[in-house]
């Protein structure tokens, strides 16, 4: 029988290069999405995939992450006092009951790899899952993407890693997988490989930031050396992984908006806010009224 899946590690220690000068002092992780930060979101999706610890990998100026979670008794009381119920339901619904934060400082920016390890003395020997909040995954029909991936886990044990087909001109931008087919949208990794040029690259099937990996991968992180950037590639140690135990790539239902770029970022605001209660109707208006029927 497999462990439950209940923590999940969530690396927002990075620089947000991509968005500068607006990560200068804001972590990307923060900048929101219509009304929510993009952790929010990340956060939620692990809560409905039965998460129950919040392991986050932080680092310099990413005080607003655990602020963000954190009671708020000023907040809350002036809200009370004004009668702004909704508004407090909201800010005290952040954080579910049940639910627990850990937050574990990254005193180096070492890559991905190095930010998961940074995890081991919390998720110890359990399968954990790791999400990367820049990665905004809306699957408005079904189970969220980590939900399928749990539940994928507990059908067939192994480690999961979602991948979505990318285009071949991008996948020096992704972990590539070869996989051979053993179920719908489910393939058996054979190979990975860290950004590899169009011309090389085994397939168009590209890793983003959702992950379910077994406590093995710790171990092989610790041996791991420098890869690509001089950083410690999760990839790498990936590679490693699929040497010993099964490790499988599934291709999840829903739709990524990749939030690490602006083009992305701007993608997800407009759709979320399309559909947003109480400003879609509005905001479909505005664009209609400044020309752009087309995208409504």
């Amino acid at each position: 029988m497999q462990k439950r899946i209940r923590k999940a590690v969530f690396p927002v220690a990075g620089m947000g290069t991509r968005f500068l000068p607006a990560t200068k002092a804001n972590p990307k992780e923060m900048l929101p999405v219509v009304d929510k930060p993009l952790v929010q979101y990340a956060a939620e999706e692990a809560i409905a995939a039965g998460i129950e610890v919040l392991i986050f990998i932080t680092g310099r100026n990413k005080r607003a992450i655990p602020d963000h979670f954190d009671k708020a008794y000023e907040l809350e009381t002036e809200l009370q006092s004004r009668g702004k119920i909704q508004q407090l339901k909201e800010v005290q619904s952040i954080l579910p009951r049940g639910v627990t934060c850990v937050y574990i400082r990254q005193s180096e920016a070492l890559g991905l790899g190095h930010a998961v390890s940074c995890a081991e003395a919390v998720v110890g020997d359990e399968p954990f899952a790791v999400i990367l909040a820049d990665d905004l995954i809306d699957n408005r029909q079904g189970k969220c993407c980590l939900r399928q991936m749990v539940d994928l886990h507990e059908e067939r044990g192994g480690s999961i890693l979602g991948v979505e087909r990318v285009p071949r001109e991008h996948t020096d931008r992704y972990g590539i997988v070869s996989a051979s087919e053993v179920g719908p949208r489910l393939g058996r990794v054979e190979g990975i490989v860290e950004k590899p040029k169009p011309d090389v690259a085994p397939s168009t099937l590209g890793v983003v930031g959702r992950y379910v990996l077994s406590p093995s991968i710790f171990q092989i992180l610790r041996n791991v050396k420098p890869g690509a950037g001089g950083e410690i590639q999760l990839t790498d140690a990936i590679a490693e992984l699929l040497k010993r135990e099964p490790v499988f790539a599934y291709e999840f239902e829903g739709q990524r908006y990749d939030c690490g770029d602006k083009l992305g970022y701007l993608q997800a605001t407009v759709e979320y806010g399309l559909r947003h209660p109480e400003l879609g109707g509005a905001f479909a208006d505005y664009l209609r009224s400044v020309g752009l029927k087309d995208v409504i």
